[in-house]
């Protein structure tokens, strides 16, 4: 199914540009392409894993693709998963970013994977005239969803950069004029910093990690650019998008409803996603969360005059004196503080206070920000119960290649510091 409609594809935009690495200028048409995949031959082995960030990884999907073989995408130097026997009816795996738990294996048939792409063409209005500009993971379901399907079933070029420098940025502006550029907050932020972002950007996508509402805002004022927020999950693929054309003023706003995708809200107050993209099932050990056409999320939500307003996770709750609360809305109340560049919250044992947990707060902010003036910033909006106890002050939140915080990662390191 997928080499055909990547057949169609090719017929339909034969002598367009399909692909151009500023690497080193290589381009094909999607008629070289397709003449390209057509003439070579794969591995043989039963699940392909393409790897990197080179066209390599494009022409290795579509080999796949031609000999019917599931698609599996790695990071670069991450190991292959042991998969055992799959069922025939799975084209691709998708495994997990890992923020929140372990990495899991997602299994997609080919109609889930097309039916992603198709919503997100559809939803964001994504068009050959503006290509994709390449520079989040190809691997991850993000990168693969709005970079490689919209290239192979729908015709979008993709431009890829070597690096998401601010120069490549301006260089990949001057030589192609209008870009799509689906990137993460921190890759958003950078560029803002560097005054980086170029008028000729049509279409600018933020997804990955939260988008706080003062950096949509400061990007909008400096460089006139409408930042979309982009909501969705590798288990179901896109679930909200922000189509709207000026600054969000709530961040806990993550759009309306993609095309195509059912939302509901569980007596837990968690996010239910239903529709043609969800995933079959986890593999090998399939959840009650996954399959039937419907994802269980542990995002918790209000669904309010069409619009997706998030709440926190339910696994990320803390657990303050006996009452629950979300890390969320107190790193939203806290990135509104004019010298907070990022922050994020969680807890840890409390050794103090028995089961509770101790808030903590790890903030990336200017010299003259201290514990205090956050902590009266905080009052300002927030009962004294859900301030942060601990403040811990870095340079910087860094977030793997998939642009991801992690709460579990800095949560082991604030334990580490406390041995």
């Amino acid at each position: 199914m997928l080499y055909a409609c990547w057949r169609q594809t090719a017929r339909d935009h034969h002598d367009r540009l399909a692909f151009r690495d500023l690497r080193d200028g290589a381009t094909w048409t999607f008629g070289q392409l397709d003449s390209l995949v057509e003439a070579g031959s794969g591995h043989g082995a039963a699940v392909a894993f393409p790897q990197g960030h080179t066209a390599r990884f494009v022409i290795d999907v579509l080999l796949a693709w031609k000999q019917n073989v599931v698609v599996c995408p790695l990071e670069h130097a991450q190991p292959a998963p042991a998969l055992g026997k799959l069922p025939p009816t799975i084209a691709h795996l998708k495994i997990t970013s890992a923020t929140t738990g372990p990495a899991r294996v997602i299994a997609f048939t080919a109609a889930q994977l097309k039916a992603d792409v198709d919503n997100i063409v559809a939803t964001m209005g994504l068009r050959p005239e503006w290509p994709n500009l390449g520079v989040i993971s190809l691997a991850h379901s993000y990168g693969f969803s709005n970079l490689i399907t919209p290239l192979l079933l729908h015709g979008i070029p993709l431009i890829l950069a070597p690096s998401p420098l601010p120069e490549v940025i301006r260089q990949a502006a001057r030589e192609h004029g209008d870009l799509t550029v689906p990137a993460v907050p921190a890759l958003w932020r950078s560029w803002h910093d560097a005054g980086a972002i170029p008028a000729q950007i049509r279409l600018a996508i933020s997804a990955g990690a939260p988008l706080s509402v003062p950096l949509e805002q400061a990007i909008f004022e400096a460089a006139g650019q409408k930042i979309h927020n982009f909501y969705g999950a590798s288990e179901c693929g896109g679930i909200a998008y922000d189509d709207s054309p000026e600054p969000r003023a709530d961040g806990a706003c993550a759009g309306r409803p993609m095309k195509h995708v059912g939302l509901s809200r569980s007596a837990e107050g968690c996010l239910e996603v239903r529709g043609g993209a969800v995933a079959e099932t986890y593999w090998p050990e399939p959840d009650p969360s996954l399959g039937g056409g419907c994802f269980r999320t542990s995002d918790l939500v209000d669904l309010e005059q069409g619009r997706v307003l998030l709440r926190g996770r339910l696994t990320d709750q803390l657990n303050i004196a006996g009452r629950k609360i979300s890390p969320d809305p107190i790193e939203r109340t806290l990135l509104l503080h004019p010298g907070v560049r990022e922050c994020l919250v969680f807890g840890v044992p409390d050794a103090d206070a028995g089961r509770a947990d101790l808030m903590v707060a790890c903030v990336a902010a200017n010299p003259s920000v201290t514990s205090e003036t956050l902590k009266q910033h905080a009052l300002e909006s927030l009962p004294a119960w859900q301030v942060p106890r601990k403040w811990i002050f870095v340079e910087s939140l860094p977030v793997n290649e998939r642009g991801k915080l992690s709460r579990a990662e800095w949560r082991r390191r604030v334990e580490g510091m406390k041995g």
